[in-house]
């Protein structure tokens, strides 16, 4: 957890804390005596530096000022002062001379409310506690946002391979940007997680992430969805309604296989996107948005364009940046690092700790392909994870396809039964001993990175065999 989220754990079931910032005795003592029936913590000042200087110590939920003060400048300069060093400082304006332009540069100062003396002592206690219940609110954002910064940082997306790695170097740099970004790759392999780590590593974090299933809503509710619509626009439509393009105003939307999208509402979508702004169905009047588009498909979208189902200007606005994420049977070197990412995971809700895998079992993860890819995974290691009986979870743990994958992956090469993972240790070796040991041609022939290839020579210990003996070439006559 964050710093300030145990913070903020500290401090919401504290009582809140009230400065009262009155220069007349008599009615300073009033407030206070209200504020403290309702269980309050209680701070009096009479005059705006005594209050300015508890202020720099101690931490006030709401302060309510009196207008004109007699030392030290009036209530709303205080309030200014205050709200520079804490801006969700709660202000409440009293005063007994009011005006329409005093109540205007209170809440230019940003007072929530703004009171006339004399008051009910109920409606003072009603706005304080409204003042307390949106502060509280606005505390909640902030720890929910905090949270799942934390939750959806690119940390949070487990792996080190290179196929990853590369996911990551893309992500940082597209996260600093406002660019539209394409997320393409298989079912299952994290498309909108790092859709999620990339919105909330960028400016728009403490905005809305929504995402909009295409492959969900048929084509006349998604067009009401995205644009909204006017009330009496269609039959049910018995109020306004803002699109989602609309309610994600300033964050950013994420279209989720946008390769299922009707093409009618591909173009409109495309104008949508161009002009950004959109029309509510039944309205002529445009409603402008300001959002980031993020979108995903496991489909081909250039092939899909020369079939004639995707729109060639719309794969454009959206592939400004394209970020593949590999299937999981290209990332072998995650696996094991997933599978206790998930075992960790699911030993908390299962309330279990200490459970490991035993080595036939990594093996068998490890050798299986996943066609599921992460998701897949992810369900397999959960499924185990309840029905291990002890604390070490062994292959007959795993679902029977894994060990019948294993067993038809046992090759054979000059007679030699062998292993997918000896299977390719053999394969590296001879493409090392035809290119002579040159490892660039190698990782080029094998068509891998060529730092995957010394890790992998590293792994198989393949630098540690003697070079291949070779005949000497006869001499030329």
């Amino acid at each position: 957890m964050s710093t300030e989220s145990a913070a903020w754990e500290s401090q919401r079931s504290a009582p809140f804390r009230v400065l009262i910032v009155e220069d007349e005795p008599l009615m300073r003592s009033i407030i206070a005596r209200l504020a403290r029936s309702e269980g309050y913590d209680v701070v009096e000042a009479a005059s705006a530096e005594a209050a300015f200087e508890f202020f720099e110590k101690e931490k006030i939920d709401v302060a309510i000022l009196d207008l004109n003060l007699t030392s030290g400048g009036s209530g709303l300069d205080l309030l200014g002062r205050l709200r520079e060093r804490d801006p969700e400082l709660m202000g409440i304006i009293v005063t007994a001379y009011a005006s329409v332009e005093s109540a205007v540069e209170a809440l230019h100062k940003g007072a929530y409310d703004y009171i006339t003396k004399p008051f009910a002592n109920e409606h003072l206690k009603t706005v304080v506690r409204n003042a307390l219940k949106e502060k509280r609110l606005f505390q909640e954002n902030r720890y929910l946002r905090q949270e799942l910064r934390e939750k959806y940082r690119f940390e949070a997306i487990i792996g080190k391979s290179d196929a990853i790695e590369q996911v990551f170097r893309v992500m940082e740099k597209v996260a600093r940007t406002d660019s539209s970004v394409l997320i393409t790759g298989e079912s299952g392999t994290g498309k909108e997680l790092v859709a999620r780590a990339i919105h909330f590593t960028s400016e728009r974090a403490n905005a809305r992430f929504l995402p909009i299933d295409c492959g969900a809503l048929p084509e006349n509710l998604l067009e009401s969805e995205l644009f909204g619509y006017k009330k009496g626009a269609f039959t049910g439509a018995s109020q306004d309604k803002i699109g989602l393009l609309k309610a994600a105003d300033k964050g950013t939307v994420f279209f989720d296989e946008i390769g299922e999208m009707p093409l009618s509402l591909q173009v409109k979508l495309l104008r949508a996107l161009q002009e950004r702004e959109c029309y509510p169905l039944g309205s002529n009047d445009p409603v402008s948005f300001d959002v980031r588009v993020l979108c995903a498909t496991n489909r081909n979208l250039d092939a899909e364009v020369k079939a004639g189902r995707f729109r060639e200007e719309l794969l454009y606005r959206i592939n400004v940046i394209n970020i593949n994420m590999p299937p999981l049977r290209e990332r072998k070197d995650d696996i094991p690092l997933l599978a206790n990412h998930f075992l960790r995971k699911y030993e908390k809700s299962l309330n279990r700790s200490g459970t490991r895998f035993s080595k036939g079992a990594i093996r068998l993860l490890i050798n299986y392909s996943w066609p599921g890819n992460v998701r897949e995974l992810e369900n397999t290691i959960e499924r185990a994870a309840i029905l291990a009986e002890t604390d070490v979870i062994h292959s007959r743990d795993l679902p029977d396809k894994l060990r019948s994958a294993s067993a038809a992956s046992v090759a054979t090469i000059d007679g030699e039964g062998l292993t997918l993972e000896e299977l390719e240790r053999e394969h590296i070796r001879r493409v090392l001993e035809k290119v002579d040991g040159d490892k660039a041609r190698a990782a080029q022939a094998l068509g891998i990175h060529l730092s995957t290839l010394y890790r992998k020579v590293q792994r198989y210990r393949l630098d540690e065999e003697p070079p291949p003996h070779r005949e000497p070439s006869p001499p030329s006559s």
